[in-house]
């Protein structure tokens, strides 16, 4: 694998870990009882994202980790899934 197509990955992976991330941790306007006029009661009342941009980057770095490892030193790829499903 090139460095440019682990950037990629890497970025893929990062991009959807942050979507998956987004919502941990967060607490609304509504469960904190302090809903700001011109905005919906499910507004974010404290919106952390370096707090949700630090724990994506920490899932991501160990989702490719293991994604290099299996690829890299497992040698895994593409053509072997099949193998890991017999026909029925």
């Amino acid at each position: 694998m090139s460095v440019m197509s682990g950037m990629a990955i890497y970025f893929i992976i990062w991009w959807t870990s942050l979507f998956a991330m987004l919502p941990f941790g967060l607490r609304t306007q509504a469960e904190e009882n302090n809903i700001v006029r011109g905005t919906v009661a499910s507004a974010p009342a404290r919106p952390r994202i370096w707090l949700a941009f630090l724990r994506t980057t920490i899932l991501a770095t160990g989702i490719f980790g293991l994604f290099w490892f299996v690829t890299q030193k497992l040698g895994f790829g593409l053509d072997d899934i099949p193998h890991f499903f017999p026909e029925l």
